[in-house]
Protein backbone atom coordinates (compact mmCIF):
# COMPACT_ATOMS: atom_id res chain seq x y z
CA UNK A 1 0.00 0.00 0.00
CA UNK A 2 1.56 3.30 -1.07
CA UNK A 3 0.69 6.54 0.57
CA UNK A 4 0.89 9.82 -1.24
CA UNK A 5 2.55 12.61 0.73
CA UNK A 6 0.04 15.30 1.56
CA UNK A 7 0.96 18.81 0.64
CA UNK A 8 0.20 21.31 3.33
CA UNK A 9 -1.14 24.75 2.53
CA UNK A 10 1.47 27.39 3.24
CA UNK A 11 0.04 30.10 5.50
CA UNK A 12 1.50 33.42 6.55
CA UNK A 13 0.17 35.91 9.05
CA UNK A 14 1.25 39.53 8.93
CA UNK A 15 0.91 42.39 11.38
CA UNK A 16 0.87 45.92 9.98
CA UNK A 17 -0.42 48.92 12.01
CA UNK A 18 -2.72 47.38 14.59
CA UNK A 19 -2.77 46.04 18.13
CA UNK A 20 -2.07 42.30 17.60
CA UNK A 21 -5.59 41.39 18.78
CA UNK A 22 -6.23 39.42 15.59
CA UNK A 23 -3.15 37.31 16.24
CA UNK A 24 -4.37 36.76 19.80
CA UNK A 25 -7.68 35.48 18.36
CA UNK A 26 -5.67 33.23 16.05
CA UNK A 27 -3.97 31.73 19.11
CA UNK A 28 -7.35 31.51 20.86
CA UNK A 29 -8.31 28.74 18.44
CA UNK A 30 -6.50 26.62 21.05
CA UNK A 31 -6.74 22.87 20.28
CA UNK A 32 -8.18 23.62 16.85
CA UNK A 33 -4.68 24.84 15.92
CA UNK A 34 -3.45 21.27 16.40
CA UNK A 35 -6.18 20.06 14.03
CA UNK A 36 -5.21 22.72 11.47
CA UNK A 37 -1.52 21.80 11.78
CA UNK A 38 -2.19 18.63 9.78
CA UNK A 39 -3.28 20.79 6.81
CA UNK A 40 -1.29 24.02 7.10
CA UNK A 41 2.32 25.04 7.48
CA UNK A 42 2.85 28.49 9.00
CA UNK A 43 5.76 29.80 6.95
CA UNK A 44 5.82 33.42 8.11
CA UNK A 45 4.30 35.19 11.11
CA UNK A 46 5.15 37.39 14.07
CA UNK A 47 4.46 34.17 16.01
CA UNK A 48 7.41 32.33 14.39
CA UNK A 49 11.06 33.20 13.86
CA UNK A 50 11.13 33.61 10.05
CA UNK A 51 12.29 37.12 9.12
CA UNK A 52 11.95 37.10 5.31
CA UNK A 53 8.62 36.66 3.53
CA UNK A 54 8.76 33.48 1.40
CA UNK A 55 8.87 33.48 -2.38
CA UNK A 56 5.36 31.98 -2.67
CA UNK A 57 2.64 31.57 -0.04
CA UNK A 58 -0.78 29.99 -0.58
CA UNK A 59 -2.67 32.08 1.99
CA UNK A 60 -1.79 35.20 3.94
CA UNK A 61 -3.89 36.66 6.75
CA UNK A 62 -3.01 40.33 7.21
CA UNK A 63 -3.83 42.25 10.37
CA UNK A 64 -3.61 46.03 10.59
CA UNK A 65 -3.89 49.02 8.33
CA UNK A 66 -1.35 50.54 5.96
CA UNK A 67 -0.03 53.57 7.86
CA UNK A 68 3.63 53.96 6.98
CA UNK A 69 5.99 53.62 4.04
CA UNK A 70 7.23 50.39 5.67
CA UNK A 71 3.66 48.99 5.76
CA UNK A 72 3.13 50.00 2.14
CA UNK A 73 6.31 48.28 0.92
CA UNK A 74 5.58 45.19 3.03
CA UNK A 75 1.99 44.70 1.82
CA UNK A 76 2.95 45.19 -1.84
CA UNK A 77 5.68 42.55 -1.48
CA UNK A 78 3.30 40.19 0.32
CA UNK A 79 0.59 40.57 -2.34
CA UNK A 80 3.13 39.81 -5.06
CA UNK A 81 4.09 36.55 -3.33
CA UNK A 82 0.65 35.40 -2.07
CA UNK A 83 -2.02 33.44 -3.90
CA UNK A 84 -4.90 34.41 -1.52
CA UNK A 85 -4.74 37.51 0.66
CA UNK A 86 -7.25 37.87 3.49
CA UNK A 87 -7.83 41.10 5.43
CA UNK A 88 -8.12 39.98 9.05
CA UNK A 89 -9.83 42.37 11.45
CA UNK A 90 -11.27 45.84 11.25
CA UNK A 91 -7.93 47.67 10.94
CA UNK A 92 -7.16 45.74 7.75
CA UNK A 93 -10.76 45.92 6.52
CA UNK A 94 -11.62 49.59 7.29
CA UNK A 95 -8.56 51.30 8.79
CA UNK A 96 -10.31 51.30 12.20
CA UNK A 97 -8.44 52.89 15.14
CA UNK A 98 -5.19 53.73 13.29
CA UNK A 99 -7.21 55.78 10.78
CA UNK A 100 -8.36 58.14 13.54
CA UNK A 101 -5.23 60.13 12.73
CA UNK A 102 -6.41 60.80 9.15
CA UNK A 103 -7.78 64.31 9.85
CA UNK A 104 -4.40 65.28 11.35
CA UNK A 105 -1.26 66.42 9.59
CA UNK A 106 1.08 63.39 9.80
CA UNK A 107 4.28 65.46 9.83
CA UNK A 108 3.07 67.64 12.69
CA UNK A 109 1.86 64.60 14.60
CA UNK A 110 5.14 62.80 13.98
CA UNK A 111 7.14 65.76 15.30
CA UNK A 112 4.91 66.29 18.32
CA UNK A 113 4.30 62.72 19.47
CA UNK A 114 7.18 60.64 18.20
CA UNK A 115 10.27 62.72 17.47
CA UNK A 116 10.20 64.47 20.83
CA UNK A 117 10.30 61.11 22.59
CA UNK A 118 11.85 58.56 20.22
CA UNK A 119 14.87 58.58 17.90
CA UNK A 120 13.67 59.29 14.34
CA UNK A 121 15.56 56.37 12.84
CA UNK A 122 13.22 53.87 14.54
CA UNK A 123 9.95 55.54 13.53
CA UNK A 124 8.90 54.67 9.96
CA UNK A 125 7.81 57.53 7.73
CA UNK A 126 4.02 57.87 7.95
CA UNK A 127 1.79 57.97 4.90
CA UNK A 128 -0.44 61.05 4.50
CA UNK A 129 -3.49 58.84 5.26
CA UNK A 130 -4.01 55.48 6.93
CA UNK A 131 -5.51 53.04 4.43
CA UNK A 132 -7.30 49.71 4.70
CA UNK A 133 -5.40 46.96 2.89
CA UNK A 134 -7.81 46.72 -0.08
CA UNK A 135 -7.11 50.35 -1.01
CA UNK A 136 -3.48 49.40 -1.64
CA UNK A 137 -3.57 45.83 -3.01
CA UNK A 138 -6.19 43.32 -4.14
CA UNK A 139 -7.79 41.41 -1.27
CA UNK A 140 -9.54 38.07 -1.79
CA UNK A 141 -11.71 37.97 1.36
CA UNK A 142 -12.49 40.05 4.44
CA UNK A 143 -12.78 38.89 8.06
CA UNK A 144 -14.28 41.82 9.98
CA UNK A 145 -14.23 42.15 13.74
CA UNK A 146 -12.14 43.86 16.37
CA UNK A 147 -10.78 41.32 16.56
CA UNK A 148 -12.56 38.59 14.64
CA UNK A 149 -13.31 35.79 17.07
CA UNK A 150 -11.39 32.52 17.13
CA UNK A 151 -14.58 30.89 15.80
CA UNK A 152 -14.64 33.23 12.79
CA UNK A 153 -10.95 32.63 12.08
CA UNK A 154 -11.36 28.86 12.38
CA UNK A 155 -14.43 28.89 10.13
CA UNK A 156 -12.62 31.03 7.54
CA UNK A 157 -9.53 28.81 7.55
CA UNK A 158 -11.53 25.60 7.22
CA UNK A 159 -13.57 27.11 4.37
CA UNK A 160 -10.40 28.24 2.60
CA UNK A 161 -8.81 24.82 3.07
CA UNK A 162 -11.94 23.32 1.49
CA UNK A 163 -11.46 25.59 -1.53
CA UNK A 164 -14.27 28.03 -0.69
CA UNK A 165 -14.12 31.72 0.11
CA UNK A 166 -15.65 32.12 3.57
CA UNK A 167 -19.03 33.79 4.09
CA UNK A 168 -18.41 35.05 7.64
CA UNK A 169 -21.91 36.51 7.73
CA UNK A 170 -23.17 32.92 7.93
CA UNK A 171 -21.62 32.73 11.41
CA UNK A 172 -23.52 35.76 12.65
CA UNK A 173 -26.80 34.09 11.70
CA UNK A 174 -25.91 31.36 14.19
CA UNK A 175 -24.81 33.66 16.99
CA UNK A 176 -21.06 33.13 16.62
Amino acid sequence: MSTQPTTKVSVATVWLDGCSGCHMSFLDMDERLIELASSIDIVYSPLVDTKIFPEQVDLTLVEGSVSSEDDLAKIKNIREHTRLLISMGDCAVTGNVPSLRNPLDPERMLRHIYLQHAPSEIVPRMLPRVLPVHQVVAVDAFLPGCPPSADVLYFALTELLAGRLPDVHALTRFGK
